[in-house]
């Protein structure tokens, strides 16, 4: 007989924690979830104190019934499920079909899955947090609410297929408000003056930029009063009235929570929320690496604490001295504050072995593996060393009655940058570019070579990314780390939102449905009143609240207006835009309509007729195969490529951007190619061209290749495998 079963949630943990454990021990994996509220139904009795109905899933029949059978063969179950709300629910609801008393101490929680953490978790058994699982429900149960309650009256409304969510919807009221800052926004010009200065006739030039007027503020609005102080400054003598030297430390960031974990990769690796968490939870699950076999390689993913194991700390110093030197460590190891709403149940996002790094262990990961591993341990190396050390020089010029600025930036001490620096949204300021300027005193002339005057406009608010959205969603208290990725999936999903050039845009039916939830159900997209929802929700998990009293709160206000905007709403006739393409069909000239990956055409006679095709985008470039036009694609992911418009006649396709002009070689079509590096030239599109094996050498000599990968001659694109059925 078994001695013990423990059960987790994935088969990858199951294999690592069962090498831990021994002989003595079975370690099963429930797949997630088992038993859930049904598709079909509301399935929560309101009159009964939103008594929820839960069923078996559909297919987890067999599996349900292994797991019972392996319980009924061990002298003690241990229910293993990730250390989270949703984990705790897993194992209440695993708690309940094998028949194990609430009371009994049979959960087990660990943050990292490493060999010490385990057998320590077996040895300090608990029984199930009911608080924690009445939180999970209380969410799961409010989002059925008004998933299910609201989102009929959008298909009577408006379109069927569409879905209203508590926190989806304040996401997309977001981004739809955002949307309309840009389009109300007026520019306003503005202009900025440069001086280049030198010390000497032969001395090297720097520049200085005019800050003040007589005293006050520069403030240059247009071009005539740009060019009357050009003309002032081009007569005038130049003094150094001051100079400032200090000394300016610039500290590490914090170690990763879920929300930075998501956007540092977004910034850095291009990935989505939802690649972040997938790849992040094979790390935390276990891979093989080599001698040590299947090992936990991070801390548990899904956390809003920055707080760090002292023991952890200390591995990390160790290593840093070892590797750069006592000075790269402070006195004390750094403590990070996390923020109030945190719940700080768990460490933050950490390797659980500095001593595995990306170096050591990278041959053994896939590629993505080893990007977020490598992203995830330079963070936590860094958050533990010391401050980097920055030299800065002010130095105030006058001229008659004007007053410029020149300032210099050298690194002293590159401390934690050394390992790591934190990524930046597009069109942020580098604060800490390193600018030379000359050794300076007051009272000293300098000579003027050029007066540069520079016209700007202000410009409106960005647009959110993936990244600018999770941080935002994070400072409203919109979600909880677990949500951010469901989020933006599904108001993709949806066609409520579009990613261009990695930027959400609202869709028009995201304006419909958004203003009509402003208008009828301003509670469901208020950013202040989910935020609130979000605190309740804590106040459960803690012990200090009801799902039932919350419940009530919620559900007695929300039916009033649900049944007041079922009478007041008509249909709402969502905008269409007629294209001047015929229905090959039925002759009805087609329909724009938003998909998942941008605008199709769609035949207006649906569902009679169900007619679709892509709006073709034509590059104005001919196939080299064959002289058809070379059109504009998408993957069935959404990934742009370039094929030939004849297909499948003609079998012409590339990644590259295809571009007007031609190779003044072969003739051939010059394409714009970025190299993994970030890099982007212009290159001929022709495969044998003798330019091409030319830009291979040269980038041979300059792109070094990722940690751990072969290196790949440069130039040679990967190109889509053979197509089939694409869509869009």
């Amino acid at each position: 007989m078994t001695k013990a079963l423990v059960v987790v949630e994935s088969p990858a943990k199951a294999k690592t924690i069962e090498k831990f454990l021994g002989k003595n021990y079975t370690v099963r994996a429930s797949m997630g979830h088992l038993r859930d509220l049904p598709k079909s139904q509301f399935g929560i009795d309101i009159e009964q104190q939103f008594t929820p109905k839960y069923i078996n899933i559909r297919g987890k029949g067999d599996l349900i019934k292994s797991l019972k059978e392996a319980a009924k063969n061990a002298d003690k179950v241990y229910l293993a499920s990730d250390p989270d709300r949703e984990g705790e629910a897993i194992a209440w609801h695993l708690a309940h079909l094998l028949h194990i008393p609430a009371d009994e101490s049979c959960r087990i929680e660990f943050n990292e899955i490493t060999k010490s953490a385990i057998q320590n978790a077996v040895k300090h058994p608990r029984p199930i947090n009911l608080a924690r699982v009445d939180a999970q429900q209380a969410r799961r149960h409010l989002d059925r609410i008004v998933g299910y309650k609201l989102s009929p009256l959008l298909w009577r409304k408006v379109r069927k297929g569409l879905s209203a969510g508590r926190v989806q919807s304040v996401a997309v009221r977001m981004i739809c408000d955002r949307e309309k800052e840009i389009q109300a926004f007026q520019p306003e010009e503005y202009w900025s003056i440069t001086a280049k200065l030198r010390k000497s006739a032969r001395a090297a030039l720097f520049e200085a930029q005019l800050v003040a007027i007589e005293g006050k503020k520069a403030e240059v609005n247009n071009e005539e009063q740009a060019t009357a102080i050009t003309k002032d400054l081009e007569k005038a003598e130049y003094t150094v009235s001051a100079v400032k030297r200090r000394e300016r430390r610039r500290n590490p960031a914090p170690p990763f929570t879920t929300s930075s974990l998501q956007q540092d990769a977004s910034r850095k690796l291009g990935f989505t929320s939802r690649k972040t968490m997938m790849v992040a939870q094979q790390l935390y699950e276990g891979l093989d690496v080599g001698s040590r076999g299947p090992v936990g390689l991070i801390s548990y993913m899904r956390t809003d604490s920055t707080r760090i194991a002292e023991s952890a700390q200390q591995e990390a110093r160790s290593y840093i001295i070892e590797k750069f030197g006592s000075g790269y460590v402070p006195e004390k190891s750094p403590v990070y504050s996390s923020k109030k709403s945190a719940q700080d149940a768990h460490e933050a996002v950490r390797p659980t072995d500095v001593l595995m790094t990306p170096d050591t262990i990278g041959k053994y990961l896939a590629k993505d593996q080893l990007k977020l591993y490598t992203l995830i341990w330079e963070r936590f190396v860094a958050s533990q060393m010391a401050a980097a050390v920055y030299d800065t020089l002010t130095v105030d010029i006058a001229a008659d009655r004007y007053e410029l600025r020149a300032t210099g930036s050298q690194i002293k001490f590159t401390g934690f940058m050394a390992v790591y620096t934190e990524g930046k949204e597009k069109g942020e300021e580098e604060k800490d570019k390193e600018v030379t300027l000359p050794e300076l005193e007051p009272g000293q002339s300098l000579k003027m070579s050029k007066i540069l005057p520079k016209q700007h406009f202000t410009e409106p608010p960005p647009r959110y990314t993936e990244a600018s959205l999770v941080k935002i969603l994070e400072e409203k208290g919109i979600g909880r780390p677990s949500t951010y990725a469901p989020i933006i999936e599904t108001i993709l999903g949806r066609g409520y939102v579009v990613r261009v050039d990695k930027k959400f845009e609202p869709t028009e039916l995201g304006f419909v449905v958004v203003d009509l939830l402003k208008q009828y159900f301003i509670n469901i997209v208020d950013v202040a009143f989910t935020a609130q929802m979000e605190d309740s929700l804590d106040e459960i998990a803690e012990g200090h609240g009801s799902r039932v009293a919350l419940l009530e709160q919620f559900y007695q206000p929300f039916a009033q207006t649900l049944a007041h905007a079922e009478e007041e709403i008509g249909h709402v006739e969502l905008p269409v835009e007629v294209s001047d393409i015929p229905c090959e069909n039925c002759g009805k000239l087609m329909v724009v309509k938003q998909g998942r990956y941008g605008n199709f055409l769609a035949c207006p006679g649906f569902p009679e007729c169900r007619n679709t095709k892509p709006i073709i985008k034509e590059t104005g470039v001919a196939c080299p195969k064959c002289g058809g036009a070379v059109i504009e694609r998408r993957t069935k992911r959404g990934r742009v490529f370039y094929g030939c418009k004849n297909y499948p006649q003609c079998d012409f396709v590339t990644w590259d951007m295809p571009l007007k002009e031609n190779c003044a070689v072969c003739g051939s079509f010059m394409t714009k190619h970025k190299y993994k590096n970030g890099r982007v030239v212009t290159q001929c599109g022709n495969e044998s061209c003798t330019t091409r094996e030319k830009a291979r050498e040269e980038t041979d000599d300059k792109v070094k290749p990722a940690r751990g990968s072969k290196k790949t001659p440069a130039g040679k694109a990967k190109q889509p495998v053979k197509r089939r059925k694409t869509s869009g």
